[in-house]
């Protein structure tokens, strides 16, 4: 199968609402894998190195969580090339996709590929995550391979309000020990862990939902 079949037989085999019938979205998909596998050779962005390989390894597991996860508001930390969050800016051009990247090579990338797509709906924010600030609601904070999850928390956690109890911390993860799921402690609490099935991907994959709840303060108690 060529690439375009591959993608279209992935999204077949995903159980999630991405709906592919443009196949505008489809192109510019291929595109983006092309964009990588060209700046990959300068600037490292991946330590996969074949086209279909990414397409499985990083596209397909990226669409994976599309149905668990909130928008209109995404913001996804340590992007790195992109990912999760460009496959779901091209997929869901009603969200607003932030994209928070610190390292200037790889933010340079996500600028050429905000452009050659066309994704309008896309704000690169080349800082660390404890520098940047948001000011209008966030929906779902998002990481993949971005670290632990308590580290994950504390350098995002002022990124929503305290009494905000409607944003979600979605992590992406292989494989999470209970030693990890300890590090979230109140008023953070894990809402949910699901195990995603990846077309092309024999790994076992997981996505940890984390939740907020309302801290009371001493007067609200009496």
């Amino acid at each position: 199968m060529n690439l375009a079949e591959r993608l279209e037989q992935g999204l077949y085999e995903l159980d999630c609402s991405v709906q592919f019938q443009s196949q505008e979205l489809q192109q510019r998909v291929i595109k983006y894998l092309l964009l990588i596998q060209k700046w990959n050779k300068r600037y490292n962005l991946t330590a996969i190195k074949t086209i279909e390989a990414m397409l499985y390894q990083h596209v397909m597991d990226s669409l994976s969580i599309t149905t668990y996860i909130k928008g209109p508001k995404i913001v996804d930390i340590g992007t790195g090339a992109g990912l999760p969050g460009i496959p779901l800016a091209i997929t869901q051009p009603d969200w607003q996709v932030i994209l928070v990247e610190s390292n200037q090579k790889k933010t340079a990338f996500l600028q050429q590929v905000k452009i050659e797509l066309g994704l309008v709906n896309v704000i690169i924010v080349p800082k660390r995550v404890e520098d940047f600030f948001f000011k209008n609601k966030i929906n779902t904070v998002i990481s993949r391979a971005y670290s632990s999850l308590g580290l994950f928390l504390n350098t995002t956690q002022h990124l929503v309000p305290s009494n905000d109890v409607c944003c979600r911390w979605v992590a992406m993860k292989s494989r999470c020990s209970d030693r990890e799921l300890a590090e979230v402690t109140p008023p953070f609490f894990i809402e949910n862990k699901i195990p995603l099935t990846v077309p092309g991907l024999l790994v076992s994959r997981e996505l940890i939902i984390i939740g907020q709840s309302v801290q009371l303060s001493e007067l609200d108690r009496e």
